[in-house]
Protein backbone atom coordinates (compact mmCIF):
# COMPACT_ATOMS: atom_id res chain seq x y z
CA UNK A 1 0.00 0.00 0.00
CA UNK A 2 1.65 3.54 -1.01
CA UNK A 3 1.34 6.31 2.42
CA UNK A 4 0.75 9.60 1.00
CA UNK A 5 1.76 12.50 3.57
CA UNK A 6 0.30 15.53 3.43
CA UNK A 7 3.55 17.69 4.59
CA UNK A 8 3.10 21.40 5.82
CA UNK A 9 6.99 22.25 5.62
CA UNK A 10 10.26 21.33 5.20
CA UNK A 11 10.50 19.37 8.16
CA UNK A 12 7.45 17.48 7.84
CA UNK A 13 8.14 16.29 3.84
CA UNK A 14 11.66 15.47 5.13
CA UNK A 15 10.46 14.00 8.23
CA UNK A 16 8.18 11.92 5.72
CA UNK A 17 10.89 10.83 3.46
CA UNK A 18 12.99 9.34 6.62
CA UNK A 19 9.87 7.40 7.48
CA UNK A 20 9.94 5.60 4.45
CA UNK A 21 6.85 7.31 3.14
CA UNK A 22 6.47 5.84 -0.39
CA UNK A 23 5.32 10.10 -1.36
CA UNK A 24 4.21 13.36 -0.32
CA UNK A 25 1.69 16.05 -1.18
CA UNK A 26 3.02 19.39 -0.37
CA UNK A 27 1.10 22.46 1.02
CA UNK A 28 0.92 25.26 3.61
CA UNK A 29 -1.74 26.16 6.18
CA UNK A 30 -3.31 23.14 7.33
CA UNK A 31 -5.47 24.84 9.60
CA UNK A 32 -7.56 26.14 6.62
CA UNK A 33 -7.08 22.69 4.62
CA UNK A 34 -4.35 23.72 3.18
CA UNK A 35 -3.18 26.19 0.06
CA UNK A 36 -0.43 26.45 -2.25
CA UNK A 37 3.06 26.35 -0.41
CA UNK A 38 5.65 28.45 -1.56
CA UNK A 39 7.94 28.41 -4.21
CA UNK A 40 10.80 28.50 -2.11
CA UNK A 41 9.89 26.02 0.00
CA UNK A 42 8.88 23.46 -2.86
CA UNK A 43 12.76 24.39 -4.69
CA UNK A 44 13.81 23.27 -1.54
CA UNK A 45 12.07 20.13 -1.11
CA UNK A 46 12.75 19.08 -4.42
CA UNK A 47 16.23 19.34 -4.12
CA UNK A 48 16.60 17.35 -0.96
CA UNK A 49 14.10 14.44 -1.40
CA UNK A 50 14.14 11.68 -4.31
CA UNK A 51 10.46 10.20 -3.71
CA UNK A 52 8.27 11.60 -5.89
CA UNK A 53 6.29 14.85 -4.81
CA UNK A 54 2.40 16.21 -5.25
CA UNK A 55 1.99 19.28 -4.96
CA UNK A 56 -1.50 21.36 -4.09
CA UNK A 57 -2.62 23.94 -5.98
CA UNK A 58 -5.00 26.10 -4.07
CA UNK A 59 -4.48 30.10 -4.13
CA UNK A 60 -6.65 30.74 -1.30
CA UNK A 61 -8.69 29.65 1.91
CA UNK A 62 -12.52 29.46 1.79
CA UNK A 63 -14.27 27.83 -1.08
CA UNK A 64 -13.05 26.39 -4.00
CA UNK A 65 -14.71 28.59 -6.83
CA UNK A 66 -12.45 30.60 -8.18
CA UNK A 67 -12.38 33.05 -10.62
CA UNK A 68 -10.10 33.97 -13.54
CA UNK A 69 -7.40 35.80 -12.00
CA UNK A 70 -7.13 33.33 -9.69
CA UNK A 71 -7.14 30.52 -12.14
CA UNK A 72 -4.24 32.65 -14.02
CA UNK A 73 -1.97 32.40 -10.58
CA UNK A 74 -3.25 27.96 -9.81
CA UNK A 75 -1.62 27.91 -13.58
CA UNK A 76 1.55 30.01 -12.95
CA UNK A 77 1.83 27.71 -10.33
CA UNK A 78 1.80 24.43 -11.92
CA UNK A 79 3.69 25.63 -14.46
CA UNK A 80 6.57 26.23 -11.81
CA UNK A 81 6.09 22.96 -10.44
CA UNK A 82 6.66 21.53 -13.85
CA UNK A 83 9.98 23.54 -14.27
CA UNK A 84 10.74 22.00 -10.24
CA UNK A 85 9.73 18.28 -11.73
CA UNK A 86 7.32 17.71 -9.96
CA UNK A 87 5.81 14.15 -10.07
CA UNK A 88 2.07 15.62 -9.50
CA UNK A 89 0.00 18.34 -8.76
CA UNK A 90 -3.53 17.90 -6.16
CA UNK A 91 -5.92 20.81 -7.41
CA UNK A 92 -9.34 21.06 -8.59
CA UNK A 93 -12.43 23.51 -8.66
CA UNK A 94 -16.14 23.63 -7.93
CA UNK A 95 -19.14 25.32 -9.24
CA UNK A 96 -20.98 27.82 -6.93
CA UNK A 97 -23.30 25.27 -6.02
CA UNK A 98 -20.67 22.63 -5.59
CA UNK A 99 -20.99 20.74 -8.24
CA UNK A 100 -17.54 19.78 -9.99
CA UNK A 101 -17.10 23.09 -12.37
CA UNK A 102 -15.62 20.41 -15.91
CA UNK A 103 -14.50 23.20 -18.08
CA UNK A 104 -11.76 25.03 -15.77
CA UNK A 105 -11.23 21.66 -14.10
CA UNK A 106 -9.84 20.13 -17.24
CA UNK A 107 -8.04 23.20 -17.83
CA UNK A 108 -6.05 22.67 -14.88
CA UNK A 109 -5.19 18.84 -15.68
CA UNK A 110 -4.55 19.63 -19.33
CA UNK A 111 -1.68 22.24 -18.35
CA UNK A 112 -0.18 19.71 -15.37
CA UNK A 113 0.14 16.84 -18.09
CA UNK A 114 2.40 14.55 -17.96
CA UNK A 115 2.04 15.34 -13.97
CA UNK A 116 -0.50 12.98 -12.32
CA UNK A 117 -3.42 14.49 -11.23
CA UNK A 118 -5.48 14.58 -7.78
CA UNK A 119 -8.36 15.69 -7.44
CA UNK A 120 -8.76 17.60 -3.84
CA UNK A 121 -10.89 17.16 -1.26
CA UNK A 122 -13.41 19.30 -2.72
CA UNK A 123 -15.22 16.24 -4.00
CA UNK A 124 -15.98 16.17 0.12
CA UNK A 125 -18.51 19.02 -1.04
CA UNK A 126 -20.16 17.54 -3.87
CA UNK A 127 -23.73 16.94 -3.58
CA UNK A 128 -23.64 14.16 -5.90
CA UNK A 129 -20.57 11.76 -5.13
CA UNK A 130 -21.34 9.42 -7.69
CA UNK A 131 -21.99 11.71 -10.49
CA UNK A 132 -19.11 13.56 -9.70
CA UNK A 133 -17.13 10.69 -10.01
CA UNK A 134 -18.22 10.47 -13.04
CA UNK A 135 -17.23 13.50 -14.12
CA UNK A 136 -13.34 13.06 -13.07
CA UNK A 137 -13.22 9.91 -14.17
CA UNK A 138 -14.44 11.39 -18.16
CA UNK A 139 -11.62 14.08 -17.48
CA UNK A 140 -9.26 11.62 -16.66
CA UNK A 141 -7.71 12.29 -13.33
CA UNK A 142 -5.86 9.48 -11.53
CA UNK A 143 -7.41 10.17 -8.18
CA UNK A 144 -9.65 11.27 -5.94
CA UNK A 145 -8.85 12.65 -2.26
CA UNK A 146 -11.64 11.94 -0.53
CA UNK A 147 -12.97 11.18 3.37
CA UNK A 148 -15.65 9.90 1.75
CA UNK A 149 -18.04 12.64 2.37
CA UNK A 150 -17.25 12.48 6.20
CA UNK A 151 -15.49 14.30 9.38
CA UNK A 152 -12.79 11.25 8.70
CA UNK A 153 -12.13 8.47 6.10
CA UNK A 154 -12.76 6.00 8.68
CA UNK A 155 -16.44 7.40 9.03
CA UNK A 156 -16.91 7.60 5.38
CA UNK A 157 -15.47 4.13 4.51
CA UNK A 158 -19.06 2.64 3.35
CA UNK A 159 -18.92 5.28 0.62
CA UNK A 160 -15.43 5.05 0.15
CA UNK A 161 -15.59 1.65 -0.84
CA UNK A 162 -18.83 2.33 -3.41
CA UNK A 163 -16.87 4.71 -4.98
CA UNK A 164 -13.97 2.73 -5.52
CA UNK A 165 -16.33 -0.05 -6.54
CA UNK A 166 -17.54 2.18 -9.25
CA UNK A 167 -14.25 3.68 -10.64
CA UNK A 168 -13.66 0.61 -13.30
CA UNK A 169 -9.55 1.11 -12.33
CA UNK A 170 -10.01 4.19 -14.32
CA UNK A 171 -8.46 6.17 -11.09
CA UNK A 172 -7.49 5.67 -7.78
CA UNK A 173 -9.81 6.37 -5.07
CA UNK A 174 -7.49 7.88 -1.83
CA UNK A 175 -8.72 7.89 1.34
CA UNK A 176 -7.89 10.75 3.80
CA UNK A 177 -8.81 12.48 6.78
CA UNK A 178 -7.93 11.15 10.44
CA UNK A 179 -6.50 8.19 9.18
CA UNK A 180 -3.95 6.64 12.25
CA UNK A 181 -1.73 3.82 13.20
CA UNK A 182 -4.93 2.22 14.76
CA UNK A 183 -7.33 2.55 11.61
CA UNK A 184 -5.02 2.18 8.71
CA UNK A 185 -5.40 -1.56 8.44
CA UNK A 186 -9.32 -1.20 7.84
CA UNK A 187 -8.29 0.72 4.69
CA UNK A 188 -5.76 -1.89 3.43
CA UNK A 189 -8.21 -4.72 4.18
CA UNK A 190 -10.65 -2.98 2.28
CA UNK A 191 -8.67 -3.36 -0.58
CA UNK A 192 -7.55 0.47 -1.13
CA UNK A 193 -4.05 0.65 -2.92
CA UNK A 194 -3.27 4.11 -1.58
CA UNK A 195 -3.84 6.07 2.02
CA UNK A 196 -3.13 9.93 2.47
CA UNK A 197 -2.11 10.74 5.77
CA UNK A 198 -0.63 13.78 7.86
CA UNK A 199 0.58 12.24 10.86
CA UNK A 200 1.03 14.84 12.86
CA UNK A 201 2.19 15.99 15.79
CA UNK A 202 2.27 19.20 18.07
CA UNK A 203 5.27 20.84 19.54
CA UNK A 204 4.88 24.22 21.53
CA UNK A 205 7.78 26.47 20.40
CA UNK A 206 6.67 29.34 22.13
CA UNK A 207 5.20 30.39 25.24
CA UNK A 208 1.65 31.92 24.82
CA UNK A 209 2.78 35.25 23.24
CA UNK A 210 2.13 39.02 24.62
CA UNK A 211 0.29 39.58 20.83
CA UNK A 212 -1.66 36.80 19.17
CA UNK A 213 -0.94 36.47 15.20
CA UNK A 214 -4.17 34.05 15.00
CA UNK A 215 -7.56 35.79 14.19
CA UNK A 216 -10.25 33.75 14.84
CA UNK A 217 -12.67 35.67 12.34
CA UNK A 218 -10.52 33.76 9.53
CA UNK A 219 -10.49 30.45 10.50
CA UNK A 220 -14.35 30.13 9.15
CA UNK A 221 -15.00 27.99 5.53
CA UNK A 222 -18.17 29.84 4.93
CA UNK A 223 -16.23 33.02 4.37
CA UNK A 224 -13.69 34.75 1.73
CA UNK A 225 -11.31 37.08 3.48
CA UNK A 226 -10.21 39.57 0.29
CA UNK A 227 -9.26 43.45 1.05
CA UNK A 228 -11.74 46.11 0.53
CA UNK A 229 -11.46 48.88 -1.91
CA UNK A 230 -14.12 51.38 -0.28
CA UNK A 231 -12.18 50.79 3.15
CA UNK A 232 -8.64 51.19 1.67
CA UNK A 233 -10.13 54.54 0.58
CA UNK A 234 -11.86 55.82 3.67
CA UNK A 235 -8.25 55.15 5.59
CA UNK A 236 -6.59 56.65 2.34
CA UNK A 237 -8.58 59.88 3.02
CA UNK A 238 -8.32 60.47 7.04
CA UNK A 239 -4.70 60.04 6.90
CA UNK A 240 -4.81 62.65 4.27
CA UNK A 241 -2.69 59.70 2.02
CA UNK A 242 -4.94 59.50 -1.12
CA UNK A 243 -4.09 60.90 -4.46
Amino acid sequence: MIVEVCANSFESALNAEKAGAHRIELCSELAVGGITPSFGLIKKVMESLSIPVFVLIRPRSGNFTFNDDEMDIMKHDIALCKELGCAGIVSGVLNHDNTIDTEKTKELIELSKPLEFTFHRAFDWVSNPKEALEQLKALGVNRILTSGQESSAEKGLALLQKLKDKTEGELNILPGGGIKPENAGKFRSAGFSEIHVSASTIETVIETPKVSMNSAKFFDETIKSYSDIKTIKQILAVTGSDA
